[in-house]
């Protein structure tokens, strides 16, 4: 990933024209505390007519609390809208002045704003840069930088971000779980927080935006170490297989994607103020798969998923938000896998693997921007399938040929992202690549909880009569009858495994169902209807789901007490 390279001593920038770049003339290598302040000024994303440009000030002079940066065009360009910072312009002249939560600004500290502009001609850097007045030297670097040796490390990443740290606990979820009858019980436990549409980087109704957040996941934190979970999801085009989690990006905005969502969320995750808080992303959960099993020819290939496929703007996205936010010494991304029950079969599993590996190259991304994979995101599988095994023979038959099983490698996630993880790291993923499991319902608890194998009149009794996940088809997805919680989140619980984690807040629905007007973009999947009689995804099985579910991402009472219900292990 592209560092930055500070230059030291400079009374004036370079200017670079329209490359994005301040580079400062260096006649010698003095302290950084002999210069007042420090300007890292990038054009990240420039389209000819239009760019982002993010800026990051260093104090390197008496505390703030608050500041005002000032520099002037050369040329004829117009800042249209900003984040982290009140921009304002007359003429060529421009002011950032802080916001009321990052006016403080500590000897030694540094805060970060972004900003989006228009131009004709040429894009030149602003050669000069004031901070109150004072004149600052200015840190050169831009998204087409090659690696320079002398840069500073990445930041100082530990292998597992979950080892010896609490994980966050979304106090929105956390209310919401202690207003339900026993709720009390989990309403402690970490969940993901998950910014689903750009709104949400702000906050949504009234919500808390990331920032609060992150503040927040700060006071939790207090003298130890903290993981804070973040789900990434807002790709163009989302979900080109499953209506009912639609967004609001259309197939071909990746533009808006990358500058009006993945900017702004790095311009804050890359603040100073959170360099101590461990930062767990889940990158865009439900993309990469279907491009591998939901486009022609496959049986299941819907058209949606083949222009993705066609205009490439999945791998773009996951390329560009694992480039920008891997930038951020303290992120630690990890990719959305899938799940056994859509992967694991052989035409899917290897050609899934190497998709990753594509998008993880993708728009200056590398694999060391990849610190491992999620599987079972906001999904079902069993965590581990005791009563049978993918090498049991039955009445003359392999439990492969079993029709839950249907010919698949696994029977179960643990099996699977083990697997994977070997694999990913045979195409060329660093050895240390770690895999979250999201056990946020995947119990199968409660009544019908099988205690043994099945009978082995023949492979189906016998697998059929032993699986604790009881779900009619495991392409099944939609708010299923039935599910628990699973193992509650913990670090390091198998071999390959970072944690066991609840990325999907429980109670949170999978999708309506029926159709529901909303202004979120979000559309009606009739997997998420319990009267479907389902499609080539689910082998034409009945749907599962639970009814009266509201749309995704709303809260689901009777889906959140069938949960506790069937939690597996048991709640006390």
């Amino acid at each position: 990933m592209s560092r930055t390279r500070t230059a030291l001593l400079a009374a004036m920038a370079l200017v670079a024209g329209a490359t994005g770049t301040a580079i400062a003339a260096v006649p010698g290598d003095t302290g950084a505390a002999a210069v007042p302040c420090t300007v890292d000024y990038k054009v990240q994303n420039d389209w000819g007519s239009g760019f982002t440009a993010s800026v990051t000030i260093t104090n390197n002079s008496a505390a703030k609390s608050s500041w005002s940066l000032k520099w002037s065009y050369a040329g004829n360009q117009k800042v249209t809208s900003g984040w982290n910072a009140k921009v304002s312009q007359s003429g060529a002249s421009v002011t950032a002045a802080n916001e009321s939560y990052n006016g403080t600004l500590a000897t030694g500290g540094s805060t970060s704003f972004g900003f989006q502009g228009t131009y004709s001609g040429s894009n030149a850097v602003p050669a000069t840069f004031t901070l109150d007045g004072v004149t600052c030297n200015v840190d050169s670097g831009g998204p087409t930088d090659p690696p320079d040796p002398t840069d500073p490390p990445a930041g100082n990443r530990v292998n597992n971000p979950y080892t010896g740290a609490k994980v966050y606990v979304n106090p929105e979820w956390s209310e919401k779980a202690a207003a339900e009858a026993g709720g009390s019980r989990i309403a402690n436990q970490p969940t993901g927080v998950w910014l689903d549409r750009t709104a949400a980087i702000n906050g949504v109704n009234g919500g808390m935006s990331l920032r609060d957040h992150l503040d927040e996941a700060l006071r939790q934190k207090g003298s130890g170490e903290l993981v804070i979970q973040l789900v990434i999801y807002n790709l163009p085009g989302r979900d080109c297989a499953a209506l009912a989690s639609n967004g609001e990006l259309g197939p071909t905005e990746i533009d808006k994607y990358k500058t009006q969502y993945i900017d702004p969320i790095k311009a804050i995750l890359g603040d100073s103020k959170y360099a101590s808080l461990r930062i767990v992303t889940t990158v865009e959960i439900d993309s990469l798969p279907n491009l591998v099993t939901n486009v022609t020819p496959r049986a299941t290939a819907t058209p949606n998923c083949d222009v993705m496929k066609a205009n490439g703007n999945y791998v773009k996205g996951v390329g560009y938000a694992l480039n920008k936010l891997g930038d951020v010494p303290n992120v630690y991304n990890y990719v959305d896998a899938g799940h056994h029950g859509w992967l694991g079969w052989d035409d899917n599993f290897g050609p899934s693997a190497d998709m990753f590996k594509q998008a993880a190259t993708a728009e200056g991304a590398t694999v060391a921007d990849v610190h491992g994979f999620i599987a079972n995101t906001a999904n079902y599988s069993a965590l581990k399938e005791d009563n049978f095994s993918i090498s049991d023979n039955v009445a003359g038959k392999s439990v492969r040929e079993s029709k839950w099983v249907d010919w698949n490698r696994y029977t179960d996630e643990l099996s699977y992202a083990q697997a994977l993880r070997n694999q990913l790291v045979s195409i060329g993923f660093d050895s240390g690549i770690g895999m979250l499991i999201d056990t946020s319902r995947n119990g199968w608890g409660g009544a019908n909880r099988p205690t043994g194998p099945g009978a082995t009149t023949s492979v189906d009794t016998y697998v059929d009569g032993g699986r604790y996940d009881r779900r009619i088809n495991p392409g099944n997805w939609c708010n299923q009858a039935g599910a628990g919680l699973g193992e509650r989140p913990q670090a390091s619980p198998a071999a390959g495994i970072d944690a066991y984690v609840w990325m999907k807040p429980p109670g949170e629905s999978d999708g309506s169902s029926k159709a529901i007007d909303n202004d979120e973009g979000k559309g009606f999947d009739r997997m998420c209807d319990p009267t479907y009689t389902g499609n080539p995804r689910n082998n034409n099985n009945m749907s599962g789901a639970l009814p009266d579910a509201p749309i995704s991402g709303h809260w689901f009472s009777a889906q959140f007490q069938e949960l506790m219900k069937n939690a597996y292990p048991p709640l006390s």
